[in-house]
């Protein structure tokens, strides 16, 4: 026992002499209970904290830097480098993951039985959120869609036709011309039909519809349309434009310009408007008529007045 007191007695001088730290980090341990054989006090709260928020720091860090590090790789195609880019993160998040595990010395023996319930839980609550992760992941290995590309997702006017700007976690980023972003769940591209402009080649067709009179010269009218086609600075030279008749309307004898174009992302509306802008300025300057709908009213028989007299009701008699 003297022994003991004596070292009782040389370490109060010791706390008693220590810096201000160490008193205030031995006062927040002494604040605590015990569970068991563990010992809960301020102070492990403390540095759980600190550890959790040294794992976030050094995760979000170490995205940011592969992030940047694939941005640089210039021969790697935008796929192949959100593919790469998102695999390090995952590494790097659970390196940070674990290694905060080692710092606070748990113990995930013991948690098996919590563990495998909590995972049960999580992995119905998060059924839908792993499954558009791992969706994201499949898009960027087969490449079906990759940032860059314009794709339509829906059918009809209902279709939504952008660019992809993102793959994430959950979700596309897919940005229309009118600078509306649309986030589509990965699992939704997965399983309905979507339509991708620039999957193995971004030229596009685009589609002109034009009308002319029906005593119009057709051939002078094809070579008019043509010159408009090649009068757009996006219209490619080839594949060369082409007119086709498509049909013998109510009014008009219907035409389509088929012109072709490589950059889709810029959209298809405007390359449209400007042939069209030019379609109409030639037909103008060369006396080319644009119908439009008429109907003829026969009458067969005016209806006869009060006096019976036929003539009554004819507002022309």
């Amino acid at each position: 026992m003297g022994a003991v007191g004596a070292v009782a007695g040389l370490a109060d001088p010791i706390v008693r002499d220590s810096s201000p730290i160490i008193q205030a980090i031995t006062q927040l341990d002494r604040i605590g209970f015990n569970v068991g054989q563990t010992h809960v006090s301020v102070l492990g709260g403390i540095v759980v904290l600190l550890v959790l928020a040294g794992v976030i720091a050094c995760g979000r860090l170490g995205s940011k830097i592969a992030r940047l590090s694939f941005a640089r790789l210039t021969h790697l195609d935008a796929a192949q480098r959100a593919l790469g880019e998102k695999i390090v993160s995952i590494a790097i998040w659970a390196l940070a993951i674990l290694l905060g595990i080692d710092i606070l010395k748990i113990n995930l023996t013991a948690l098996t039985v919590f563990s495998g319930a909590f995972g049960l839980a999580i992995g119905f609550g998060l059924q839908k959120t792993f499954g558009n992760w791992i969706a994201g992941i499949i898009l960027l290995m087969d490449r079906s869609i990759k940032p860059g590309d314009v794709i339509a997702v829906g059918t009809g006017k209902d279709a939504t036709v952008g660019q992809v700007m993102k793959i994430g976690i959950r979700a596309i980023s897919v940005a229309t011309r009118d600078r509306i972003e649309y986030l589509i769940p990965n699992e939704s591209l997965m399983t309905s039909t979507v339509e991708n402009w620039s999957f193995s080649s971004r030229e596009v067709r685009v589609k002109v519809p034009v009308g002319v009179a029906y005593d119009t010269d057709i051939v002078m009218a094809e070579k008019l349309m043509l010159e408009a086609a090649t009068r757009c600075e996006r219209v490619l030279e080839q594949p060369a434009p082409v007119v086709w008749l498509h049909e013998f309307g109510d009014s008009s004898i219907d035409f389509t310009i088929m012109c072709w174009i490589n950059d889709p992302e810029d959209g298809v509306g405007n390359v449209r408007s400007d042939v069209l802008k030019h379609v109409w300025r030639l037909f103008r300057d060369n006396g080319v008529e644009i119908p439009f709908p008429q109907r003829d009213i026969r009458v067969k028989e005016w209806p006869s007045g009060r006096d019976g007299d036929a003539s009554a009701g004819n507002p022309l008699g």
